[in-house]
């Protein structure tokens, strides 16, 4: 029995297009939460960790969707950013190996549970300068494939999509 509109999934019905426009604001936002964080202080920059990796998440989730990946396939990801990163790899995503290996720690110490619920791990995070670089390469590159790249027939991106006008052949010239 098809489910109706209030009964569906959060996000479900989500283009690409308006994921891709949210990781731009979390992006813009963590950047902003960066500058309140206090020297000495890591617990002041747990916002912005949160807020980094939410976006770097929504980035390759936006992607995943523009590639033809399901909703329900890129939500049973959860929080795997490592995941999200091989699915996007098959899609082209091409990430530079710190990148890569940086996302890979943020999936294997849970980086997003410990920025979110546990204070007292906040040494065991990745640095800050490391977080802003993945989050700023993954931002860069998954929006050039968006931008240039139409979605996959079939995909749940649905983005306008513009189709070339063939000129119609000149009519046939009748000779009298």
């Amino acid at each position: 029995m098809p489910q109706s509109d209030a009964q569906q999934y959060p996000g479900e019905l989500t283009t690409s297009a308006e994921l891709l426009r949210l990781a731009v604001e979390y992006r813009a936002a963590a950047q902003a939460t960066r500058k309140l964080g206090r020297p000495g202080e890591r617990l002041s920059l747990a916002p912005y960790r949160l807020i980094a990796i939410h976006a770097i998440e929504l980035y390759l989730s936006a992607l995943l969707l523009h590639i033809g990946h399901r909703h329900a396939r890129v939500r049973g990801l959860q929080h795997d950013l490592a995941a999200r990163a091989d699915l996007a790899a098959q899609g082209g995503l091409k990430l530079r190996l710190k990148t890569d290996a940086h996302l890979r720690t943020l999936a294997d110490t849970r980086e997003y549970l410990i920025s979110r619920y546990a204070p007292e791990a906040a040494t065991m995070l990745s640095q800050v300068n490391r977080l802003a670089a993945s989050l700023d390469e993954v931002a860069r590159k998954v929006e050039a494939i968006i931008a240039r790249a139409p979605p996959e027939p079939g995909s749940h991106a649905q983005f306008f999509v513009v189709e070339p006008v063939r000129a119609a052949s000149p009519p046939a010239r009748m000779d009298r």
